[in-house]
């Protein structure tokens, strides 16, 4: 504290220093000149410098101080550059902080219970797997049997979500008959993201479970209700120009608004309820949730719903077209669809194409 007050005071002794030059006979020519000398001094002394220099807390204190003073013209022009990963980083803490300050216990007391015991943890997953059939109401009962006190079932559904992991290799979905053929079933699905400057944008994602192509996006700002997810899965099925037989959604308050419903009957659209509770029996479309955050809008910021709108159609060009898929055996949406998929190269002569700003880059033929 003592070394920021003795810089601030620096600052305003060479701040007067300057002004009373200013004031004198050829004092502007004066300070033109040292300024000029002092940025050849720096110019000289980063030539041979080949990292950035590391900031102190000081140095942007002084520099975000003296930002507020020069006109936005010039601004531009003395502007110290930033990364793009500390602006991501930047970025991720603000949506950290936002959250927790929306979300956080607004009381200042002691703390409550931290939560369940290890070892009924280790209670109800061993019942899980020794019964792989029960369900967590079941395993409910069953531990108030055995322990003699009530064990809420909401709690033991908590508890299988967060420490259950079931074996690999448990066979298809149960969706996967119904989806035979393009268009026969979509899966339709919410998720939310932060804008730079930090307004919530909700996302809807349709995708085609038989091709795992992506059908399209619908970006929407504020409130959701029933009859904003409507319009959001209209807007994409009128830019798609294709029609679906049945519908997949979970349990999601805003998929039991009676407008959603009233208008998938009016065009003769079935909707496939999930599972309660399970998102295993909504694979496909909590992947491609998945790999949209992982691969891609993790790594980006954007200000404004046109934005985000252009950079989702990339995203959606890039996985139909170019991104290969285990579920297809290594082919892409695209080749599920039309036959076509990625063209054969030669080793000795091709090229590469880039996709999504050039996040992605797929070899084609030269």
């Amino acid at each position: 504290m003592i070394d920021f007050m003795r810089l601030i005071l620096k600052l305003i002794l060479s701040m007067s220093r300057l002004l009373v030059i200013y004031s004198t006979r050829g004092g502007a020519r004066s300070i033109l000149s040292e300024n000029l000398m002092l940025r050849q001094q720096l110019v000289i002394l980063n030539r041979g410098r080949s990292k950035a220099p590391n900031l102190k807390t000081e140095d942007r204190v002084v520099l975000a101080f003296c930002s507020l003073l020069i006109s936005p013209n010039r601004l531009s022009k003395l502007a110290i550059g930033v990364a793009h990963s500390t602006l991501l980083k930047f970025h991720k803490a603000l949506v950290k902080k936002k959250y927790s300050i929306l979300f956080s216990a607004k009381s200042k007391g002691k703390p409550g219970p931290k939560g369940p015991s290890q070892e009924l943890i280790n209670l109800i997953v061993s019942i899980k797997q020794k019964n792989p059939k029960y369900g967590y109401p079941r395993i409910s009962m069953l531990a108030s049997e055995v322990l003699k006190r009530p064990i809420d079932d909401e709690l033991v559904r908590r508890i299988l979500a967060k420490y259950f992991k079931p074996a690999p290799g448990g066979g298809p979905s149960w969706l996967s008959g119904i989806g035979q053929k393009r268009d026969a079933l979509w899966s339709v699905d919410l998720f939310r993201v932060e804008s730079l400057c930090l307004r919530s944008y909700w996302i809807m994602v349709v995708m085609d479970q038989w091709s795992r192509g992506i059908i399209g996006f619908s970006v929407h700002q504020g409130i959701l209700d029933g009859g904003a997810v409507g319009r959001m899965f209209y807007e994409v099925m009128s830019k798609s120009g294709r029609k679906p037989k049945y519908v997949s959604t979970d349990h999601d308050p805003l998929f039991r608004y009676s407008t959603w419903s009233t208008n998938l009957e009016f065009d003769g659209i079935k909707e496939i309820k999930t599972v309660p509770n399970i998102p295993w029996s909504h694979p496909f479309i909590e992947r491609v949730i998945g790999t949209i955050r992982r691969e891609y809008l993790n790594d980006i910021v954007f200000f404004c719903k046109p934005y985000l709108e252009r950079k989702l159609f990339e995203f959606a060009r890039y996985y139909n077209e170019a991104r290969v898929h285990y579920s297809l055996d290594g082919a892409t949406p695209s080749k599920k669809v039309s036959g076509r998929g990625l063209d054969k190269i030669a080793l000795s002569n091709y090229e590469w194409r880039s996709y999504c700003g050039g996040r992605y880059q797929i070899p084609v033929p030269a």
